[in-house]
């Protein structure tokens, strides 16, 4: 089966540096693939990609060696098996609060005996290989999204589910859960105390700890605090950043020779 860089990059002691990817575009996927991610994850919960627009962006990332995952909307074993189907090589599923939720979601994801996934990995043996039924169970990747003071109270028993390899903290959610706002890249104390709590947690049972920034910088500050998975921004955010700062520079110069033109 076609190796999963991400297992390997965790395995080595690295981080897996990621890309979010919420344009329904195998165009703009297939560029972002290109740019030297490890890996890339479609927004199927809060961005506004379909199943079709789903399958035809994987099949761009898949013009290079960047691993596809994707954020399924819920915990739901249907679109979970669908994606996996199709080809994702890991999921990162939200809201997951209980360790019953976390058990559907980690079953979801893997074929007896480990789990209840059915069988029928239409594009994933192509993408991944002949023996991909053999092989899918310790290769596909399971995430689950830590984002709400309700995880945090049942953190050790979702942490200790079997077949869980991640979590994933999603920094918003679990503001507003915890503060009543949701913010990005949070440097407030009591917020990082949770990040902490969290990730403390993941180490005790084994589990890889992944986080969603906003900036290179606070990307950094979350591998030093022991993130082996870290996404920075996403696709539409890079693209509005990139073509601001354009119109900014062009209009100021264009001010500056409407100045000048004024002043002869």
């Amino acid at each position: 089966m076609r190796e999963n860089r991400i297992r390997t990059i965790w395995a080595e002691g690295g981080a897996v540096i990621n890309a979010w990817l919420g344009i329904p575009s195998a165009w703009s996927a297939e560029l972002m693939a290109h740019q030297g991610w490890d890996s890339l994850t479609i927004d199927m919960q809060h961005g506004v990609a379909d199943l079709s627009d789903m399958l035809a962006m994987m099949q761009a990332i898949s013009t290079t060696n960047a691993i596809p995952l994707v954020r399924v909307p819920w915990n739901e074993p249907g679109a979970i098996m669908r994606a996996l189907d199709l080809g994702a090589y890991g999921i990162i599923c939200p809201m997951i609060n209980t360790r019953e939720q976390c058990e559907a979601f980690v079953g979801a994801c893997r074929y007896h005996p480990d789990g209840y996934r059915s069988m029928g990995p239409i594009r994933a043996r192509i993408y991944g290989g002949d023996d991909y039924a053999k092989e899918a169970n310790k290769t596909i990747i399971t995430m689950a999204m830590i984002e709400t003071r309700q995880a945090m109270d049942n953190l050790d028993a979702i942490l200790s589910v079997p077949g869980l390899d991640a979590i994933y903290i999603g920094p918003s959610d679990l503001s507003l859960s915890l503060f009543g706002n949701a913010t990005a890249d949070n440097e407030f104390p009591e917020f990082l105390e949770a990040i902490d709590y969290i990730m403390d947690g993941a180490r005790r049972h084994g589990v890889t700890i992944g986080f969603h920034t906003a900036s290179v910088a606070y990307a950094q500050k979350m591998i030093d605090r022991g993130a082996q998975f870290v996404t920075i921004g996403s696709d539409g955010a890079l693209l509005a950043s990139a073509a601001k700062q354009v119109v900014t520079e062009i209009k100021g110069l264009v001010s500056q020779t409407a100045k000048r033109s004024d002043a002869y």
